[in-house]
């Protein structure tokens, strides 16, 4: 990252996995309950920020399919200059380098990079608990991203507590297809009364010695996913093969742990050509953490 006084730019927003997501029930206010750890990668877009003197806020780089004013980029920048009313504007660059409805919590974590580097940008000063609050109102993953840590999380994901995880590479793997997240969440097929589980469940299991994606739990979403769309199942059975599996999130994208980066990088030479992947190392904080106190 490159900081100036009046611009921070290479801010890396990270990616992030789900190494299980259980549903354990759902809530009066009509959302869904979860548990789930979060685990941050050393993979992601990349924002730049330049400060505005007029107080407007502005996206310089086109989002397929993302107008501007829906942009969570923006609209994270718009809620917090309501919130503190300063009277500093941004400029906003993008580049995009996850894809849309893998998962991998892109936007979710751009927005949470926006809150972050503005909050040192425009020199706020606010508490990372704050900032979190913030987050909530503009999507439920986005309160992770501001804790910056890889976290055990609850409620709707916004109830979070540090993990330590061991240092550990992944295989990546997107297929072309885009699954919405609501989608999956209203099908009748999708479990919703797992058993809840705590922390200590979690710890104590070799998930957090070894990695591997099948040693703890499951992801109650993917059952439905590969239902509805043949290509992540496509990817499942391919990875039979080559490691244990696990879709992340709501999917598209799969993945599978590995001990060192030379052992994901041949599991990636393998795979179909025309495959979309990643091979990225896990990352224990949040590269913007130092911004918020």
């Amino acid at each position: 990252m490159i900081e100036t006084t009046d611009s921070l730019r290479d801010c890396l927003a990270p990616a992030k996995l789900n190494l299980f997501l259980h549903i354990t029930g759902r809530r009066p206010d009509g959302y869904h309950a979860l548990q789930t750890v979060f685990q941050l990668l050393d993979w992601g877009d990349t924002l730049h920020f330049t400060h505005r003197a007029d107080g407007q806020i502005v996206r310089r780089t086109a989002v397929a399919d993302v107008p501007a004013e829906h942009d969570l980029t923006v609209r994270a920048a718009t809620l917090l200059k309501a919130h503190t009313g300063t009277g500093a504007g941004v400029d906003i660059e993008i580049d995009k380098r996850l894809p849309m409805g893998a998962g991998l919590g892109g936007g979710s974590s751009d927005a949470a990079t926006t809150l972050l580097a503005l909050n040192r940008l425009w020199k706020l000063d606010l508490p990372r608990t704050e900032l979190q609050t913030l987050a909530l109102k503009l999507g439920a993953d986005v309160p992770f991203f501001v804790f910056g840590k890889n976290a055990f999380a609850e409620g709707v994901g916004e109830a979070l507590q540090a993990v330590q995880l061991p240092p550990r590479y992944f295989l990546v793997v997107t297929p072309q297809v885009h699954v919405p997240t609501a989608v999956i969440f209203s099908e009748r097929a999708l479990t919703r009364d797992s058993k809840p589980l705590t922390i200590a469940d979690f710890l104590a299991r070799d998930s957090c010695k070894t990695g591997w994606p099948d040693s703890f739990g499951r992801n109650d979403m993917q059952p439905v996913v590969v239902g509805k769309y043949a290509e992540v199942a496509q990817v499942l059975r391919w990875f039979d093969n080559i490691a244990p599996a696990r879709m992340t999130g709501s999917g598209a994208s799969v993945f599978a742990a590995f001990q060192n980066q030379r052992e994901a990088e041949l599991a990636q030479a393998r795979l179909p050509a025309g495959w979309n992947s990643a091979v990225t190392a896990s990352l224990d904080t949040h590269p913007l953490f130092d911004f918020a106190s």
